[in-house]
This record gives structure tokens, sequence and C-alpha cells, in this order.
């Protein structure tokens, strides 16, 4: 779903955002900055909040952010709220590897997390062409900037969907009982 607006990112912020080739690198700089805070952040995060609602505040913020960098023509804004989204992947990165890495039993580890990166890294370039799709679509029905927003109100519906499909689902006890009955026995 990220993927989405990843395709026509750089025609974006060319010619909504009207970056400069160095403001361009700067916006670039916003995930990097984001994951390292994410990374830092993180396992305080879901320690103060517990592991179900960091994950649903990641789910929850991941679309607004990304509708605001859809709204938004200050490359400036965008650069916050594309370094607030890297924080929150990293959060749920953070919850979701350690949990799978407690749970699941040492001998099986490679072959789930590769399944879990097939669907995961194999479903972005699938993104990026529904991305690419949505612009070029939308282009034929509305302006140019219009159908470079698109993408990101996409991202916002779907993202919403998720999220009330999610959220109930992914509970701090819930977590917690399916650690605890990976732990190996002693």
């Amino acid at each position: 779903m990220g993927s989405i607006t990843a395709a026509t990112f750089i025609l974006f912020a060319q010619e909504i955002l009207e970056t400069s080739v160095f403001e361009f690198a700067i916006l670039g700089t916003s995930g990097a900055i984001g994951g390292t805070l994410g990374g830092i952040l993180g396992p305080k995060i879901s320690k103060k909040l517990g592991s179900g609602p960091s994950l649903y505040l990641t789910l929850i913020s991941m679309p607004l952010l990304g509708l605001v960098v859809g709204l938004t023509s200050n490359w400036y804004i965008a650069w916050v709220m594309i370094a607030l989204t890297t924080i929150f992947a990293v959060l749920w990165n953070v919850i979701t590897v350690s949990l799978r890495q407690s749970i699941i039993p040492s001998h099986l580890l490679g072959r789930v997390n590769s399944v879990y990166r097939f669907f995961a890294w194999g479903s972005m370039p699938i993104g990026t062409l529904i991305g690419g799709a949505i612009v070029s679509i939308t282009e034929i029905f509305g302006d140019r900037e219009l159908a470079l927003r698109m993408p990101y109100f996409v991202s916002l519906v779907l993202g919403l969907v998720i999220f009330a499909f999610a959220a109930p689902r992914l509970t701090t006890e819930k977590i917690e009982r399916a650690r605890a009955e990976g732990e190996p026995l002693s």
C-alpha cells in the first residue's frame, strides 16, 4: 500500500512540491532520519503504550500522514510527514519482527521470514504499478495536479480499511499470549 505513492513520487515532488534537485535530495533524507529515530524510539513507544496500541497508532498514522503529504504543496511539510511515517514504519517492524523472532522456532525462522519478505517486498512492485495506473487514469478524467495527489487519497482509503480490519485483532493481550505460547519450555 505504501508503494502506491512511490512510482510517481518524483513527479509529485517536482510538480506539486516544486522542489529543486537539491531540495529533492534533502526531501530524501526524511526517511533516513525518521528510520533512525524510529529505531531509537520504537522500543520505548512500544514499552510505554503496549504492543497493541503501538500497532494501532502505526496503522492509523501512516494513511493520515500520507494524506497530509498528498494535500500539501510545501516540501518542508512533506519532509516532516515522511519522517514521521518512517518512524511509525520502524515501530511496526520493531514489534512484529521481535514477535516473530520470539514465537517462531529457530529452525523455521528463516523460512517464515522469507515468506514474510516475499509478500511484503514482493507486493511493492504491484503497489507502484497501481500508483502509476491511478495517476494515468485520473489524468484522463481530471487535471495533472489531482492525478499526482490521487495515490495519496487511495492510500488513505485502503489504510483506513486495513485499520478497521486489523486494529481489533492486534491487542496487546493477544500479542503477549502468542509470545508466551511461543517461548520454549525449560
